[in-house]
């Protein structure tokens, strides 16, 4: 690998997807700021920030669900037309969801699935989420009201539970690099 990848006429699209508290944001944020290091200006969308403004007026049911990532996708791909790559980070818990996020965005679509159990992610609870759907005060919340379909084929798959950040990052280098 000896040419980086911003040389390319490809720019990517990453859509981590995942259980709250698989690690999607924590990779994400690592990428973007080890990117922008490089010199390699990056998009960094994350599904939380889109919920609380261009998709604020979207709930958790299945249509609302399908709406707000039908909208993300559109933003991904208009800002990667844009010649910059994009990190997403969106749990999409339907394959039926992923597919069409797929289909927006085109060629450069890569889905990367952060895999970790239902138990580590609710370990993890970085936001209180699981303790407040296992309490009822939170409705359709994906992996306990709400189910989370494993993805089918997904270009990278990095498991949160045996592997650190670091070590997850280095499998999705190669994307940026080009031999």
């Amino acid at each position: 690998m000896s040419k980086i990848w911003e040389h390319s006429n490809s720019r990517p699209v990453l859509w981590l997807t995942g259980l709250s508290g698989a690690g999607k944001s924590t990779i994400a944020d690592e990428l973007h700021r080890q990117l922008a290091e490089l010199k390699i200006r990056s998009v960094r969308l994350d599904g939380d920030a889109l919920r609380s403004g261009l998709n604020s007026d979207l709930g958790f049911s299945k249509q609302d669900r399908s709406e707000n990532l039908r909208r993300s996708a559109h933003v991904a791909r208009l800002i990667n037309r844009l010649d910059f790559p994009v990190i997403c980070s969106f749990i999409t818990p339907l394959n039926e969801d992923r597919q069409k996020v797929r289909e927006i965005i085109g060629e450069s679509f890569v889905e990367v699935f952060v895999s970790a159990s239902l138990e580590v992610c609710e370990k993890r609870d970085p936001k209180g989420l699981y303790e407040r759907a296992r309490a009822g005060s939170l409705k359709e919340f994906t992996g306990v009201s709400s189910s989370f379909e494993t993805p089918v084929n997904p270009e990278i798959v990095l498991d949160t539970e045996k592997n650190s950040v670091e070590e997850s990052l280095k499998l999705l280098w190669p994307i940026f690099l080009k031999d």
